[in-house]
């Protein structure tokens, strides 16, 4: 059966491009509306958080009932209707309880089209990143968009366009085929077999920690860049050319796949994810430093994820991937991101910005010694 590229891709430009109104502006959006720093940061803990539970809770239902796609149209259709809500209230409590039920089925799309993908591409997994590329086009677009829309007009209409999104995520959803797996089973005794292993140990650390780091950049960016005068044009088009290196890595992952292993990649990533932080925390002023440190969001999430996709690929099998996918989205975007929303909120006016992107740096630096200890000896080949 030929691989459904387009619909594979337009899923992912529509999901992406729907991050693409929520990374740069919702931080924005919510101090438009009156919350502090602390509140910003724990209601993007709790957008986050519900990563912890739902991908592995949808991720164990898709490996029993062999129906990925049932379960993200099920989900796309709940996370618009529940994201509606935002339009009644903007009180702190009613906020928080939409922000809680909307995430909680918009984050378990994602890791179960991931393992979909990967299924229709069969024994073709380096094509992932020539896919993958469009959920970076569709953010770039989006975050474009956005960023003049708020100067021509107000970031109130802010909520429509992102239900706008969720309602196609929804739509194209519904026209993607079912992957079916195989009825085979495997060997192995489970998943808790493989969880068990202290190199998939280590990789779930090494994601948790990476995106830990993450928190303060998805949180605060936008804040951090306005506090110096960045126009939202400008804060704009710097989020936009951070995604916009990560394509262009996209285009060439398959070629660097064929030459560099996975290992390398990694290390390399977080190393340069260091390197990211700093600048971020020391040079904000510097439009040059700036341009730098987005052109770094390529190694830093791109090439780190692609790698993540690939070792869940690995470690997991055909027949755990759903459950893997969810495992790996849960450890490092849910519980990685929670910790690293909420300790950017409470340290953001207590000890300042540059502490708060230091310690991102901090926590890489951790991730790199484990990293090189444990994650991928097992397999320094490249994927021909």
């Amino acid at each position: 059966m030929s691989i459904p590229y387009w619909r594979l891709s337009g899923f992912y430009f529509f999901y992406f491009a729907t991050l693409g109104g929520f990374l740069p502006y919702w931080s924005l959006y919510l101090e438009h509306i009156h919350f502090n720093a602390v509140e910003i940061g724990e209601l993007s803990a709790l957008m986050v958080a519900t990563k912890i539970i739902a991908p592995n809770l949808w991720g164990w239902i898709a490996d029993h009932t062999g129906r990925s796609l049932r379960i993200i149209r099920i989900a796309s259709f709940f996370a618009t209707l529940i994201f509606a809500g935002y339009f009644f209230k903007d009180s702190y409590l009613w906020i928080a309880m939409i922000t809680i039920g909307f995430s909680f089925f918009w984050n378990a799309s994602l890791p179960q089209f991931e393992a979909a993908t990967l299924f229709h591409l069969k024994k073709q997994p380096h094509r992932y990143s020539q896919i993958r590329l469009w959920g970076s086009v569709g953010f770039i677009v989006t975050v474009l968009v956005i960023g003049w829309a708020i100067e021509l007009l107000t970031i109130d209409y802010l909520p429509e366009l992102i239900i706008g999104l969720l309602a196609m995520i929804w739509l194209v959803s519904l026209i993607t085929p079912e992957a079916h797996v195989s009825n085979q089973r495997q060997s192995s005794s489970g998943v808790f077999l493989i969880i068990k292993k202290p190199e998939v140990i280590a990789f779930f650390v090494v994601y948790l920690l990476l995106q830990l780091a993450h928190g303060p950049y998805y949180v605060f960016y936008s804040i951090y860049l306005n506090q110096f005068n960045y126009t939202a044009t400008i804060i704009g088009l710097l989020w936009a050319l951070g995604v916009g290196a990560e394509v262009l890595l996209f285009v060439f992952m398959k070629q660097i796949l064929q030459r560099v292993s996975l290992r390398r990649i990694l290390l390399t990533s977080i190393l340069l994810s260091i390197c990211r932080w700093l600048m971020i925390a020391f040079f904000v002023e510097s439009l040059s430093c700036m341009v730098i440190a987005q052109l770094l969001h390529a190694a830093t999430f791109g090439a780190s994820h692609i790698v993540a996709i690939h070792l869940v690929h690995q470690y997991f099998g055909e027949h755990h991937q759903g459950k893997g996918q969810a495992l790996y989205s849960s450890m490092s975007f849910g519980l990685g991101g929670m910790i690293g929303s909420l300790y950017s909120g409470y340290f953001w006016d207590l000890y300042g910005s540059w502490f708060v992107y230091s310690m991102a740096a901090v926590s890489c630096f951790i991730a790199y010694i484990v990293a090189y200890i444990w994650v991928g000896r097992e397999n320094k080949t490249v994927l021909g």
